[in-house]
């Protein structure tokens, strides 16, 4: 479960305006109806935090209605609401239309803080750049690359979606965030709402939104909650992601004009397709990217809309995968050729299974365990057809080539399992904190800079250069190949197996593999002397 709070005065500087209603959406819900009907499967009964002129507006809806007579108010009565939370928390305001993929993937983050960003756009970074004579770096370095000596205004006058532009973001997270008091440098982000939280942090925020409150009269009416909500998080050492809207839509409404346009401006977003490309992992090696995921999303939503769960997806990968089996194990080009077509779209339909669980929501530990334990026999047993093909076309005994092959991919697993659960033991890296009365952030940005010196030397110097090199797209797919993932695994043997001997296939399998098992051991050598 969730616990979801709406802030009903948010924003500061545009309060909603008597329940704008979304005519053209069936029903014509207003944008608060709409919304707690969205967030009904997460908390029925969620804590909205309104001005008490504005209480009326939402009346009548499920769960707690908390009112308030001032900012102060607001961050007390929200600090009330979140400090014993058992269950992670989504913050956002009461005026806001959003669409449901949106706030599934948000509070489907693993990130223990997540918060919605607009990055300003590219002209007004221009404009700031000219009339400064230096160039921002777009937030798409390194968190702590900004300098701390820039003759330039702390906190910027300019506004964006209705916000004023007062956070600094990095590639990853929130680096700093401003207010009428707390000054940022060279802020170039707009903190959008909604706020997802785990609830291992819901004291620290509860704890920094009452010290905040009792400095409130610092604070001016344009300050958004969100906004300082963050600011909060961060100035106490919490690590906030960021996240875009990409293709999905979100916008706060502040009257019924603003709500005839945003309804018009989210007409143009195709939300199930969105839904389906999120189903693709973003993470996948080249060939899966460039020659499967093009198309397997779209077996994915018809399988899913007929019925098909992953499982049974899985069932047909299988089957499949002991088919190409079969007819590299005739021996015949004929079979070798049906059993390179065959593995293929077992690998197809290996992704497949998965981006049908992710676009129908339907997630299990049998599925998990049947899919990652499955792609093991599919290629194992294509080791053995292709072994007993070799012996059935006289082209020697490879039954020792085939050991080693499925020796090497064997220690490359396990090696994968056992750093992958060392990695989720490893403590939680602590960020610099600064105290809230504090208002500039020149501490932070010192000790920021402090911690970049730090790994730009030895073995952390090392891994940052590695790190940046994966910018360049040549490199980033050369990094993917090389690690021999299974995509490219199913291709080599699909390839070699159509067109040579299973002898060739078996020295692809052992040499490629055994390089890149020693890449990842390197690699990860490295990562933990770091």
């Amino acid at each position: 479960m969730t616990r979801v709070v709406l802030l009903g005065s948010s924003p500061g500087p545009n309060p909603p305006a008597h329940r704008p209603l979304l005519a053209a959406l069936p029903g014509s819900p207003t944008v608060t109806g709409r919304l707690h009907g969205q967030l009904a499967s997460l908390d029925p009964h969620p804590v909205t935090i309104v001005r008490a002129d504005r209480a009326r507006d939402h009346e009548g809806y499920p769960g707690t209605l908390v009112t308030t007579s001032d900012l102060a108010g607001d961050l007390r009565a929200l600090a009330d609401a979140v400090e014993d939370a058992q269950e992670s928390l989504l913050i956002l305001p009461a005026d806001s239309l959003i669409h449901d993929e949106l706030i599934y993937q948000i509070t489907k983050s693993k990130r223990g803080a997540l918060a919605l960003v607009a990055k300003e756009p590219r002209e007004l970074r221009e404009g700031l750049a000219g009339e400064n004579g230096d160039a921002d770096d777009n937030g798409e370095g390194d968190d702590d690359r900004v300098p701390i000596d820039e003759a330039e205004p702390e906190i910027s006058d300019r506004v964006y979606e209705g916000l004023p532009v007062r956070a600094r973001v990095g590639k990853s997270r929130v680096i700093s965030v401003g207010s009428a008091f707390h000054a940022v440098t060279r802020p170039n982000a707009v903190l959008l709402g909604p706020l997802h939280l785990h609830h291992k942090h819901a004291v620290t925020l509860a704890e920094a939104a009452r010290e905040l409150a009792g400095m409130a009269h610092l604070l001016g009416p344009e300050d958004d909650v969100i906004q300082l909500l963050v600011l909060c998080l961060v100035r106490r050492g919490v690590s906030v992601g960021i996240r875009g809207r990409r293709d999905l839509f979100f916008r706060r409404v502040s009257g019924q004009e603003a709500a005839d346009e945003a309804v018009a401006e989210m007409a143009g977003f195709d939300e199930d397709r969105a839904r389906l490309n999120n189903a693709v992992k973003g993470a996948d090696g080249f060939f899966t990217t460039y020659f499967v995921s093009t198309y397997s999303r779209f077996i994915a939503r018809w399988a899913a809309r007929r019925g098909l769960t992953p499982n049974q997806v899985t069932l047909i990968s299988i089957f499949l995968g002991v088919a190409a089996a079969a007819g590299f194990a005739t021996g015949t080009r004929a079979g070798s050729v049906a059993g390179a077509v065959l593995i293929y779209f077992a690998f197809v339909f290996d992704c497949v299974d998965g981006q049908v669980a992710r676009y129908a929501r339907k997630f299990g530990v049998l599925g998990a365990w049947l899919d990652a334990t499955f792609d093991r026999f599919k290629e194992y047993v294509v080791f053995a057809g292709l072994a007993i093909g070799a012996a059935v076309a006289g082209q020697g005994d490879v039954w020792t080539l085939a050991l080693v092959a499925l020796a090497v991919q064997s220690v490359r697993h396990l090696l994968d399992f056992s750093y992958g659960a060392a990695s989720r033991r490893k403590p939680p890296s602590l960020l610099p904190t600064l105290d809230l009365a504090v208002s500039a952030d020149t501490a932070l940005r010192q000790k920021l800079a402090e911690r970049k010196l730090s790994r730009q030397t030895g073995v952390r110097g090392l891994l940052r250069m590695w790190s940046r090199a994966g910018r360049v797209r040549a490199v980033h797919w050369a990094r993917k190949m090389i690690v021999f993932p299974i995509g490219e695994r199913f291709a080599a043997i699909a390839i070699t197996a159509a067109f040579f001997e299973p002898r060739i296939t078996f020295l692809t399998l052992v040499i490629w593999g055994s390089i890149a098992a020693a890449y990842t051991l390197t690699g990860r050598l490295v990562r933990s002397l770091a």
